[in-house]
């Protein structure tokens, strides 16, 4: 948001993201540059390898950076493809890999950069051997077409980019390509560069005095036209046809759609029909035969909204995990949330509140004036959880289901504790520093600005002891960053077709997995394939 916000203030046009090796923030992209009125380019730095799926049996292999971005909606699904395969197909050390082949495969829509210092083009002219250079240039253009390749320079006071620049721009003369001028986006404004350092020493688990990965040259921020202007006038086209691109790209997300994949019924009825029948059946169980009028005439009009808006196969899936659960003991809440309102779920099973004993709404739960995916909460017993996933995997099918990821945000106790490891501080100093700062309230942790509020503990801390003040200033700075990834506890996506043509799929490690020793005899590191997004843009986009 900020980083759009940003774009937007400078007058810019368009911003993008590419991030490595995945698309986790696309979604988030689209939205924030769409609030601000700029365009979005939707992208990826993807990790280059010569063979993806010999790697696995390396010790040792090349990986380079390639910058790819999606020219339409074409582009964008291949995009998609692209990550997911890198994970599914080329994933080692930790990364997902693509090879030529593959991007051959998913070219269509795309348009490639050469790359920054750490491309496969850069390396070998930094290498001095401008003849492998020139080959792989001609591989980018083969693959996605001459007109879709452009040859990207930078400049960020690192000497081994400047004598790349003179190869590039020789070479992007012999083919007759044009040049692009980038800006390597890692922080937002040049003041931003300490915190930067920190993160990044959070990151790797090191401290400030001796950081494991640093940044050689404060340059990795959001730049303004006049700055690229400056830095690129030796080579003043390069800055326009950055416009050139801009307007190449165009990519519609689609949101708020519904993408419910459909409910095989065992007799091959419709859904509504048979939602219906096992509703009926289950009213006459909780109210007796013939049921009160009341109940019937509720019924009715749930069913009704329910059909309308198209969630008849959404009701029977949740009936059907919920059922097997029951059918096969394993724990189940009774029901959570606005859907203890629905007369449905409770005729179905899927809850065990009476709406009509306790007066709760309907409309609370779904209500056609609005158009939201109903939202179930359900609650599986720790124990049996892991069989319900199973169940709906085997039933809708592997690739149509798929956990979902969750990002690890900073939170000022956290924050606190991790700037004075960096900083070089002992355990205790940290701890005492994050005991000023009062517990979360209903899962939500206080913010540095209230924390520091004339008064309160920390603020009086913060002015009276100068490595406090150190720490906290740090500490400010990482609030709100993602630490870490892992698999949401409890968040599954089902999908009526196979999930990575929808959402980009990445691995990630199961650390709840019972220990697995691998083949040198120590324990293997398991990992679970989930989507790239977090559950906000998993349900933006109709999932």
């Amino acid at each position: 948001d900020a980083m759009a916000a940003r774009a937007a203030e400078l007058g810019q046009p368009a911003l993008g993201l590419t991030d490595h090796g995945v698309m986790n923030g696309a979604v988030d992209l689209y939205k924030a540059c769409r609030k601000q009125g700029i365009k979005p380019i939707v992208g990826l730095e993807a990790y280059l390898v010569d063979d993806r799926r010999a790697i696995k049996e390396q010790s040792r292999y090349e990986r380079n950076h390639l910058t790819l971005l999606a020219a339409s909606d074409t582009g964008f699904a291949n995009l998609v493809k692209l990550t997911s395969a890198g994970f599914l197909e080329g994933f080692s050390r930790g990364k997902a890999n693509v090879d030529m082949a593959l991007l051959e495969r998913h070219s269509e829509g795309i348009i490639a950069l050469t790359g920054c210092l750490a491309s496969r083009f850069c390396q070998r002219l930094v290498a001095d051997n401008p003849a492998e250079a020139r080959a792989h240039a001609d591989d980018l253009m083969q693959v996605f077409g001459a007109e879709n390749v452009y040859f990207e320079i930078q400049r960020n006071g690192i000497a081994d980019q400047d004598k790349a620049n003179e190869g590039i721009v020789r070479i992007a003369r012999e083919v007759g390509r044009p040049l692009v001028a980038t800006g390597d986006v890692h922080y937002l404004g040049r003041e931003d560069y300490d915190n930067h350092s920190a993160l990044l020493c959070v990151q790797t688990k090191s401290t400030l005095a001796e950081p494991k990965l640093t940044f050689d040259t404060n340059e990795f921020y959001l730049k303004d036209s006049a700055e690229m202007a400056e830095q690129f006038a030796a080579w003043p086209e390069a800055v326009p046809t950055t416009l050139e691109i801009a307007d190449r790209c165009a990519v519609d997300i689609e949101l708020g759609k519904m993408l419910i994949p459909s409910y095989q019924t065992p007799t091959g009825e419709p859904e509504g029909a048979y939602l219906r029948r096992l509703a009926e059946e289950g009213l006459r169980r909780r109210y007796g035969d013939p049921p009160p009028a009341e109940a019937v005439e509720r019924l009715e009009m749930e069913l009704e909204v329910i059909g309308r808006m198209g969630f008849d196969a959404y009701f029977l899936i949740v009936w059907d995990f919920v059922k097997y659960a029951k059918d096969n003991g394993i724990g189940v809440g009774p029901g959570r949330g606005s859907a203890a309102g629905s007369l449905v779920s409770y005729c179905l099973n899927i809850t065990e509140v009476d709406p009509l004993a306790y007066g709760l709404l309907f409309e609370r739960f779904l209500n056609p004036e609005r158009v939201s995916m109903p939202d179930i909460d359900i609650d599986f017993s720790v124990k049996g959880r892991e069989r319900v996933m199973r169940y709906v995997a085997e039933k809708y099918g592997r690739e149509s289901v798929a956990q979902i990821i969750t990002f690890g945000k900073m939170a000022p106790r956290a924050a606190v504790r991790d700037a004075a490891r960096v900083h070089g501080f002992d355990y205790a100093t940290g701890d005492r520093l994050a005991k000023e700062i009062p517990e979360p309230i209903m899962g939500r942790s206080p913010s540095f600005e209230e924390c520091l509020k004339d008064g309160e503990d920390l603020r009086k801390t913060y002015d009276s002891d100068a490595d406090a003040a150190k720490i906290i200033d740090t500490a400010k700075g990482l609030e709100g960053k993602i630490r870490n990834t892992s698999i949401h506890a409890a968040a599954v996506v089902i999908s009526g077709r196979p999930l990575k043509e929808i959402v980009p799929l990445q691995l990630v490690e199961d650390k709840s997995a019972p220990p697995k020793i691998g083949e040198d005899g120590k324990p293997a590191k398991q990992f679970k394939t989930v989507t790239q997004y977090s559950m906000g843009p998993v349900e933006e986009i109709g999932l």
